[in-house]
């Protein structure tokens, strides 16, 4: 019987693919059976130590350190592409950055570069990757809740992530019958490094667990399942819409 979840034979492009969740994703993938090519920029420890896990696994993943905000960087992407005539069958937009401040202390120099890499950026990777896209490529944007809840000091985040949002459903609208489908991963309070600059971090993450149904967050990896879901042949129906992994916290009052 065919494994509806396999991606084995496929080649990924996870941009903040070696860190937190983006990291978590790239491993699952290489698991799965697929080529991944991890994105990073400034943590080449972090990156090296992705790529030696693999290695001691038999896994398939190369690195690829660009800035993708920048056209250095994406020319970077597309040399890579070009050298080595690559071909994708997808790309998870993991990539993210943000300030963390009150409505009142953000600055226009914190909006651009807050929305340049988290929205402005998925559109322009996957404008380069479009001819190189496969038929049946599968396209995931990470989220947050912040896109649909009030957070504190999370105002400028939230609302990039609400854009991402948005040009991801009118993206899967455009290209559903080009055969490319696009979705949208929206996990809860998931525990990585980026709480560390994050005020009360701790205490808002007890918050999450104590109104969190499972009782605990849920993990990277299980979001990187979602994502795998997503971009597998078991999701083919599924066209422009938010899948929820956060074990019921939305749910609840």
């Amino acid at each position: 019987m065919t494994d509806l979840f396999s991606l084995r034979g496929k080649r990924f492009l996870v941009t903040g693919g070696t860190r937190g969740i983006g990291r978590a994703i790239s491993l699952r993938f290489a698991c799965a059976g697929a080529e991944v090519v991890a994105n990073y920029i400034h943590d080449a420890h972090s990156a090296e130590q992705l790529k030696g896990v693999a290695a001691a696994e038999g896994l398939s993943l190369d690195l690829c350190r660009a800035d993708i905000t920048s056209p250095k960087g994406l020319k970077r992407v597309k040399d890579l592409i070009s050298n080595r005539n690559l071909s994708f069958d997808g790309l998870i937009h993991c990539a993210a950055t943000g300030v963390h401040k009150p409505i009142q202390a953000v600055s226009a120099r914190h909006f651009e570069w807050t929305f340049s890499l988290n929205t402005l950026a998925f559109i322009e990777i996957f404008n380069l990757l479009v001819p190189h896209l496969n038929a049946g490529s599968t396209v995931v944007a990470l989220s947050s809740m912040g896109a649909v809840a009030a957070v504190p000091n999370y105002a400028l985040i939230g609302a990039s992530k609400g854009a991402l949002e948005s040009l991801a459903r009118n993206m899967a609208l455009e290209y559903a019958d080009r055969g490319i489908r696009i979705n949208i991963l929206r996990p809860g309070s998931v525990k990585t490094d980026a709480w560390k600059v994050i005020p009360d971090a701790e205490t808002r993450l007890e918050t999450a667990r104590q109104r969190t149904p499972i009782h605990r967050l849920v993990t990277p990896e299980e979001v990187a399942c979602a994502a795998q879901f997503l971009c597998s042949a078991a999701s083919s129906g599924v066209v422009g819409h938010t899948l929820v992994i956060d074990g019921g916290r939305s749910i609840v009052e």
